[in-house]
């Protein structure tokens, strides 16, 4: 008699215990919880990407103001740092519409 409740109640404990797990798990394939898990799973890849692109960019300036230094230092070109930094000009001027020439203006002939 002690074995058939031994083994009743073992059945019962992994009965309950099965039919745990499978609730567990079909809670989790619902179209709401796959897209929480979708959307953190995201932001987290975003954020790693920022981090990482922050990172390079860091990186980049770095090494470059320091390959700067080396080309001024080769070509014996050395900035004074009282005088201000060059100014950079445009590869394109830019220019409102209103001041550039319409070469298809009927009123200038006249």
């Amino acid at each position: 008699m002690f074995r058939r409740t031994f083994w009743f109640s073992t059945g019962v404990a992994a009965g309950v215990w099965a039919t745990t797990k499978v609730n567990r798990k079909l809670r989790q394939l619902t179209p709401e919880s796959l897209a929480a898990a979708a959307a953190d799973k995201a932001l987290e890849a975003g954020a790693r990407l920022k981090d990482r692109a922050v990172g390079f960019a860091l990186d980049v300036r770095d090494n470059m103001a320091q390959r700067e230094a080396e080309l001024g230092e080769a070509l014996g070109i050395h900035e004074d740092p009282a005088l201000p930094a060059p100014r950079r000009y445009p590869a394109i001027e830019n220019t409102t519409y209103s001041q550039q020439k319409n070469p298809y203006n009927r009123n200038e002939d006249h």
